[in-house]
């Protein structure tokens, strides 16, 4: 449910900026830059048109997919991956520690002894 309600959320949000991007703004015009704006809208009932009709229901389910991911992401059980990971083995035997005159300390017990270089 959750992979497709991030589904839903990616297409909204593209469509969104899509259709946001093909509208034409208000006073689109070179002169109202210059506050000579020739049309007015006191008194005008705009209906809207339907990309701006398109652009609520776009927002209003971008809203919904928003709140339905937040909430979804604090129920889900968290942890660290670290704490259950397997323990990881040394491929390489370790070394025997040296001690303060410069010398081989012994071997660790349960080792093999060194056989004589010849």
């Amino acid at each position: 449910m959750l992979s497709a309600v991030i589904s839903i959320h990616i297409v909204v949000c593209i469509t969104l900026v899509i259709i946001i991007l093909l509208q034409q703004g208000k006073g689109a015009e070179i002169g109202a830059v210059f506050g000579g704006s020739s049309t007015t809208n006191i008194g005008v009932s705009n209906q809207g048109t339907a990309l701006s009709k398109a652009t609520w229901v776009l927002a209003a389910a971008f809203f919904a997919t928003s709140i339905f991911l937040a909430y979804s992401s604090t129920q889900r059980i968290s942890g660290s991956i670290f704490s259950t990971a397997p323990a990881r083995h040394s491929v390489m035997p370790a070394a025997a520690p040296v001690t303060k005159a410069g010398s081989h300390a012994a071997p660790p017990p349960g080792s093999a002894p060194a056989s004589p270089k010849k």
